[in-house]
């Protein structure tokens, strides 16, 4: 007899994972930011590489590569000179810089300075303008046929300095640069220790000889840091060596790349990339070596537990003489040249010959508004501005939420993406995107080229590292036991972000926009490649009209952009101001 066995339960596959819905969520949203930094930080970088070893323009199909555009670069281009003059022009604006900022902090921070506040204000006034109006300033004061120029050669017979050579050109870029080692070093004053100081007193050192054997060491990692910075930006500037620089045959590395690439009636394009390659490679080098350094600053690190209040140093009747030194910067390297470019704008002729009383006048500023290219000229600033910080402000808030605050496997390239464009160059960006637009798929480059998008995506680039660096420290600041009690109640990544972080982040998001929108708005140089007749901008406009001779409507320009400036600039403080009271 056969017994029968019980059925047996059917088998069944085992279930699949399925992935929750708010992880796949955010790493759509991750990877997403991730592709968009890549492509807008390659989209310059690639075609340039590219166009350096190729031996004919990218738009010519049969391309060898080689290396032979290095080989004409150096041998005939005249470019072992243009690396000269670059490497003067950056060593001694670095060094006036240091000259002019580093005993500014000192004596504003660590001693007791009548109007010390006013002058830390000031101090940073030359920053949110405009290089370029800068030098227009300098050359309507300062230049040969200035305003100052020609009453100092009537009342001494001679002029004793030339603004039309490399230190000319060093003077007046490290006015606009010495309050960026002014910050760096006043910040490091501000959070170091003063027990050191106070040792010394003990011990009976004098207020000199503190300043001497114990301040000034500790400044060394901020000195050297924002040593390179200005370096950096030294080789990427275009404004001064162009006004000043130019006329009288001096190329540097920026102005080399005008020449050849805008001004030439037919352009070497492999020379341009050539060179546009190694100066990439140079600002590249100067920001890792920067990073480096940063990386290694632990060593100097002056503040720790229970760090004491500093006691401001007495310097006698020295505090005068720094008064007058400060004085002295502020009034002559800012406030004159830019009190005299607006002068210059209400006035027919402006010359110390005749008083510009009389000849005040409001033609100029007509002028700018009569004539539509102009008024569209402004329109136009003032829409890549607007657009553009808030397009880079919520793309720098992505990426500060990816890189800081998320467990995104690639969450340190982001970071590396977001501040990469710091070593890119302004000209090199519009010369890069130029050529990644004419190459760009689905016919995009040809809806781009020349119009105000090309502006954005090229000035936003350069922004990107200044709304990202504006936002991260406030992320840093809120403690992660908020994200950690909103998983716990469910939410995912992206929920926590737009309900809980988001908020928290407005203040740091305003200040961001509010920045990036004052850089944007000085931002001029990509848009000699990437721009065109009907996406002028203030600075290409006013650039026109220097080039023209007609300096009252470059004045006029220039003050309207002033003017701008220090509306945003004014917002900034008080918002700063509302930040601090709450």
């Amino acid at each position: 007899m056969t017994t029968l066995s019980p059925p047996r339960p059917p088998v069944h596959p085992p279930p699949r994972y399925r992935r929750p819905l708010g992880l796949a969520r955010e790493s759509w949203l991750q990877y997403s930011v991730l592709v968009l930094l890549a492509v807008l930080v390659l989209a310059p970088v690639v075609p340039t590489l590219y166009q350096s070893f190729l031996d004919r323009p990218l738009y010519e199909a049969g391309g060898v590569l080689g290396a032979g555009n290095y080989a004409r670069l150096f041998t005939e281009a005249g470019f072992g000179r243009v690396v000269l003059n670059t490497a003067l022009f950056a060593g001694l604006t670095t060094l006036l810089s240091l000259i002019i900022a580093v005993p500014m902090a000192v004596v504003v921070v660590r001693t007791k300075l009548p109007g010390g506040r006013v002058f830390a204000a000031a101090m940073q006034w030359p920053f949110f303008i405009s290089s370029l109006i800068l030098g227009f300033g300098w050359i309507t004061m300062y230049g040969p046929a200035g305003f100052v120029s020609v009453e100092v050669r009537r009342l001494l017979g001679f002029l004793p300095w030339n603004l039309y050579s490399i230190p000319g050109m060093a003077l007046t870029e490290a006015v606009a640069l010495a309050p960026i080692v002014y910050t760096f070093c006043a910040s490091a004053l501000r959070q170091s220790d003063a027990s050191l100081e106070a040792a010394a007193q003990v011990c009976g050192a004098g207020p000199l000889r503190i300043l001497r054997s114990v301040i000034l060491p500790l400044l060394r990692p901020p000195v050297v840091y924002s040593s390179i910075l200005v370096v950096s930006m030294s080789v990427e500037t275009l404004s001064v060596p162009l006004l000043f620089g130019q006329p009288v045959g001096i190329d540097v590395f920026s102005t080399f790349l005008y020449r050849n690439g805008l001004q030439s009636i037919n352009p070497d394009y492999g020379v341009l990339g050539a060179a546009s390659a190694i100066i990439l490679l140079v600002t590249v080098s100067l920001v890792a070596l920067q990073a480096k350094l940063l990386k290694n600053a632990q060593r100097f690190v002056s503040v720790r537990g229970k760090a004491t209040r500093p006691r401001p140093l007495d310097l006698g009747w020295l505090k005068w003489v720094s008064v007058a030194a400060i004085a002295f910067y502020v009034v002559m390297g800012a406030l004159v040249p830019i009190g005299g470019l607006v002068f210059r704008s209400f006035t027919q002729v402006f010359t110390p010959l005749q008083s510009p009383f009389r000849t005040l006048t409001g033609d100029n500023y007509e002028r700018i508004f009569t004539y539509p290219v102009y008024v569209q000229s402004i329109v136009n600033s003032l829409l890549v501005a607007a657009i553009g910080a808030v397009l880079v402000s919520a793309l720098s808030l992505l990426a500060v939420m990816v890189a800081r605050r998320s467990t995104f496997r690639f969450a340190r390239a982001v970071e590396y993406l977001a501040l990469a464009p710091q070593a890119m160059p302004g000209i090199i960006v519009g010369i890069g995107l130029f050529w990644a637009l004419a190459f760009a798929p689905f016919g995009l480059g040809s809806l781009i080229q020349g119009t105000l998008w090309a502006l954005i995506i090229g000035f936003g680039l350069r922004a990107l590292p200044s709304g990202f660096g504006s936002i991260s420290p406030s992320i840093m600041q809120i403690g992660r036991e908020l994200d950690n009690a909103a998983r716990v109640s469910g939410a995912d990544w992206v929920r926590t972000f737009t309900r809980i972080l988001a908020a928290l982040l407005r203040p740091a998001f305003a200040g961001a926009l509010i920045l990036t929108f004052v850089t944007l708005l000085k931002e001029y140089s990509p848009a000699v490649f990437l721009g065109s007749a009907d996406s002028n901008i203030i600075g290409t406009t006013m650039l026109e009209l220097w080039v023209q001779g007609n300096t009252g409507s470059v004045a006029a320009l220039a003050g309207l952009q002033i003017a701008i400036t220090a509306t945003f600039v004014g917002l900034a403080g008080l918002l700063l101001k509302g930040r601090n009271d709450a």
